[in-house]
């Protein structure tokens, strides 16, 4: 530790100069012995302690300097390791807040408020890949936001090639890609444009880390989803099953309730489905459920519930739909149902069904009443000939 500051350097030369003042006579007494004795003995006192001072004050200078170089160096350390600590704080906070996130918006919040201070920069912006298309996490809050997300999905598709599982960046047209993958899995890309500033060994280590926890992260919402999805939906169909069926339909006659908005019922059955099991076996009963659960998915839109609700009946529900278009909507999906051509071993089916349609009623929450007017349509549709539509009692009447 340096006990003399440079301020200090000034006075204790004064100070010794006026010791030189004081003692000047001792000194020059001094230096007469001094002579005396090297004219006695010989030898070159003077020179040698001149040659000692001169050693001794580079060995004192050098050892200031060393002592400035080992506090510069510790200071430098202090300085790294309080930016890593800075790093490992805001990527455990980025862990924690992405640990309590188990679906795709969760996560989507977190990245938005975390993503510009991780990466350095608030053009900073994330892609996840689904099965069939792209979707921004972050980065896309502007004007244009529709062509700067399909400028990153053409971007994350190239450095995300199906066949190359790295982790390693990719620099494209201005940006710098960041493969996120999780268990072998290509989940998405992180993006930064190259303009952002200087990228440090310190900043390639964040980023890598904040691609690693988001592709983790994103890949277990995809599992919980996928899941939930199961859990959700009958196996064969594809359909959303009765139990959640029912649960969609408290909530869209509860939401009905509120905005005075329509909601409508579909109930269908496949018409001599029995006869098919008989003649050709339930493996080939098994194809003509499926086949049917893809064609509601054809036809019908992204909003409707489709639910199988039980051996060969289907309940499909029509969020602010009236009973006309419901009408019109039972109508296609009949027509479309009998012109389905099913292939079973060197066989051609066709098949038809019968619907029945029914409308919430004003203030209704009781789901047991909707199905039971649906299914009341559908028994006067099997009465009346099958392969057709029939509204309920109240519907028909209105």
């Amino acid at each position: 530790m340096n006990l003399i500051r440079p301020r200090d350097r000034l006075l204790i030369a004064g100070l010794a100069v006026a010791l030189i003042v004081v003692f000047s006579k001792q000194v020059l007494v001094l230096i007469d012995r001094a002579r005396e004795v090297e004219r006695a003995s010989g030898l070159g006192l003077l020179p040698a302690l001149l040659i000692l001072i001169v050693v001794f004050l580079f060995h004192q200078q050098g050892k200031r300097q060393e002592a400035k170089a080992q506090a510069a160096a510790a200071e430098a350390g202090v300085l790294v390791a309080t930016a890593r600590a800075e790093e490992m704080e805001r990527l455990v906070t980025f862990g924690q807040a992405l640990g309590r996130s188990l679906d795709i918006d969760s996560i989507r919040d977190v990245v938005t408020q975390q993503l510009p201070k991780l990466a350095g920069s608030d053009e900073a912006w994330a892609m996840m890949r689904t099965e069939r298309h792209w979707q921004a996490l972050a980065g896309t809050a502007r004007e244009n936001r529709r062509d700067l997300e399909r400028t990153r999905e053409a971007l994350a598709a190239r450095a995300l090639d199906s066949d190359v599982r790295t982790t390693d960046p990719v620099s494209m047209e201005g940006h710098v890609c960041i493969p996120m993958t999780a268990g072998g899995h290509a989940v998405g890309v992180l993006g930064i444009p190259e303009n952002s500033g200087p990228f440090t060994e310190g900043r390639w280590r964040v980023l890598a880390a904040t691609a690693a926890l988001l592709g983790i992260a994103l890949r277990n919402a995809q599992v919980v989803q996928e899941l939930r999805e199961h859990s959700l939906r009958d196996g064969l169909t594809g359909c959303f099953n009765r139990t959640h069926a029912l649960d969609v339909l408290d909530v869209e006659l509860r939401r009905a309730r509120r905005s005075h908005l329509p909601v409508s019922l579909i109930m269908f059955d496949l018409d001599h489905f029995k006869d098919v099991n008989d003649r050709y076996g339930h493996l080939c009963g098994d194809a003509v459920l499926a086949a049917v659960g893809s064609r509601m998915k054809d036809v019908l839109r992204g909003s409707d519930l489709k639910c199988r609700y039980g051996g060969e009946e289907f309940l499909v529900l029509l969020p602010e739909t009236p009973i006309e278009g419901a009408k019109r909507v039972a109508d296609t999906l009949r027509r479309e149902l009998a012109d389905l051509p099913i292939h079973w071993k060197d066989e051609t089916l066709n098949i038809t069904a019968s619907f029945g349609v029914a409308m919430g009623l004003p203030a209704e929450i009781d789901c047991e009443a909707i199905i039971s007017r649906a299914d009341a349509a559908l028994y006067r549709a099997k009465e009346q000939g099958r392969n057709c539509v029939r509204l309920s009692a109240e519907a028909a009447m209105a």
